[in-house]
């Protein structure tokens, strides 16, 4: 039975681990490896995971089955801005794709949301991510504009945002 937590500190390391794992996987062919490495050092030090953790402003969820965690979340609450959630990440083990650990994730999400009045959750996906458009389109989320992020080192994430009414 999948089990989903907030993570804390402590799991800083089970989250590197699917990130490490997840990315070379879901970015084949779509970011160059120089690239991969900048992101993931940028965004999956300890030092950042730690200041987002403790900082409380962006919460992270790990889902498991039983002792192995597959996947995790994370978003934050745009509140008292606008009544919305942004998913800021959502990877599942390559091994534990297309076992309902995603649609866990987002189902406890959405009812999270339904519950605390919000009335969309938000996300970006990179425009070349065939298989992570069609996982949130199968799950009721719609395409609403393409953007370009400048992310430093010449980089740039080229995504879509897509939304969903709760």
């Amino acid at each position: 039975m999948l089990k989903i937590h907030k993570a804390t500190v402590q799991d800083i390391p089970e989250i590197q681990s699917i990130a490490k794992t997840t990315w070379p996987v879901a970015f084949d062919g779509i970011l160059s490896q120089s690239q991969l490495d900048y992101m993931m050092r940028m965004m999956y030090n300890t030092q950042e995971l730690t200041s987002q953790i403790e900082g409380g402003k962006i919460i992270f969820w790990l889902a498991a089955i039983g002792k192995q965690s597959l996947g995790f979340m994370a978003y934050e609450s745009q509140l008292p801005i606008q009544p919305q959630i942004k998913i800021h990440k959502l990877y599942i083990l390559p091994a534990a794709q297309g076992k309902g650990v995603g649609k866990g994730l987002l189902n406890n999400l959405e009812e999270y949301g339904r519950s605390n009045g919000f009335e969309t959750v938000t996300l970006n996906v990179n425009k070349y991510n065939s298989s992570a458009i069609k996982f949130y389109e199968k799950r009721g989320f719609e395409k609403i504009k393409a953007e370009i992020i400048p992310i430093g080192q010449d980089y740039i994430m080229d995504d879509y945002v897509f939304t969903k009414k709760l």
